[in-house]
């Protein structure tokens, strides 16, 4: 039973990944890779709001260095299951390799309609188009005892990430299994602690993805906030964070007050500069501003929104020790053409200067 006592389209987000890629097809595979995109496709715009000055791929916002760091640009295979579904593997690849990503993070091992691939195949595959398989997302628990989730056949997926060469291993999956009270999700800690030990004895990191529920308040207290239980409870050497950087600011805009109208605001990037060493991963995922959209937010491409990701990036690499001990997954949940989609995203983020 979910949790929500209205739809909610985060909820319908996370459990479209349970199906991960198995989509149906899209457009056809030459009009996919045809070169009939428009001509400002891959022009993108500056994050920060009412500034939106165009960026194109070859050309670079101001003269200062580079604010992403070399190696660390991947996307999240998600946001591109329409591709994967219709072409495999191979062609996506292809085309991320031309885009200039270093890194992938799997949504699920298959290709749909594309046909069967082993995951000796998949890591070959990658790294032949050089790109770095950085992590990837599992279901958390299921009441089906066969699923693939961590709750239910951890050696399976942990076995499934060691062959693929993968360093992290996590969860898109919110800690609401047993519940939104404060001993609910010590609950959940206690179960990713236990998923943590054991990555972490084959060298990977277990991690936890967020949606913007993990900000809201406790139901037996509301003046704690579930996300800051979730952070005090689990091991920081167990246990680490992909911060989603659009749903984070959603959950900034939805959560700043308590239930009884009281402040409690929050930013989420102090949440990243306060323990920088348990956010080995980052979604990259834009908004536009809509304060009449219940979320504040509509969704899209990076560069397009008004999340300042010059800002943001640059605060967490010019951490001492921290240039380059992240990665960037670019992301969209629902791009309206998913390799335009990676392409503009690419250009703008590599555009991107720190301010001299």
């Amino acid at each position: 039973m979910s949790r929500f006592s209205q739809p909610d389209p985060e909820l319908g987000h996370r459990l479209s990944r349970r199906g991960m890629l198995g989509v149906a097809a899209g457009a056809t595979a030459a009009a996919l890779l045809g070169a009939a995109a428009p001509a400002n496709a891959a022009t993108g715009t500056t994050a920060a709001a009412g500034n939106a000055t165009p960026v194109t791929a070859s050309g670079a916002k101001g003269r200062g260095r580079p604010v992403l760091p070399p190696g660390r640009l991947g996307i999240q295979l998600y946001s591109l299951r329409d591709k994967v579904s219709t072409l495999g593997f191979g062609p996506v690849f292809a085309e991320l390799e031309r885009y200039g990503y270093d890194e992938v993070e799997f949504a699920g091992y298959t290709q749909g309609s594309a046909g069967p691939i082993t995951l000796a195949q998949l890591k070959r595959l990658a790294r032949n188009h050089g790109l770095n398989p950085i992590g990837s997302h599992v279901g958390y628990y299921s009441d089906d005892p066969n699923a693939y989730t961590f709750a239910q056949n951890l050696t399976k997926v942990l076995d499934d990430a060691q062959a693929l060469g993968l360093k992290h291993i996590g969860t898109a999956s919110g800690p609401f299994r047993y519940g939104s009270t404060v001993d609910a999700w010590k609950r959940a800690a206690e179960d990713f602690n236990t998923y943590g030990a054991a990555a972490r004895a084959r060298g990977m990191k277990f991690y936890q993805h967020n949606h913007s529920e993990e900000f809201s308040f406790a139901t037996d207290n509301p003046k704690v906030r579930l996300y800051d239980v979730l952070l005090k409870e689990t091991d920081p050497d167990l246990v680490h964070l992909e911060m989603d950087i659009y749903w984070a600011y959603v959950g900034q805009f939805r959560f700043s007050k308590r239930p009884d109208g009281t402040p409690a605001p929050f930013e989420p990037l102090n949440y990243v500069l306060r323990q920088p060493d348990r956010y080995p991963l980052f979604h990259v995922k834009d908004g536009e501003s809509d304060p009449s959209n219940p979320y504040g937010y509509t969704m899209t491409d990076v560069g397009d929104g008004d999340i300042d990701y010059q800002r943001f990036i640059s605060a967490v690499t010019r951490l001492r020790g921290h240039r380059l001990a992240h990665h960037w997954q670019a992301e969209h949940d629902n791009p309206a053409e998913s390799f335009t989609f990676a392409r503009r995203s690419s250009a703008h983020l590599h555009s991107l200067r720190e301010k001299c």
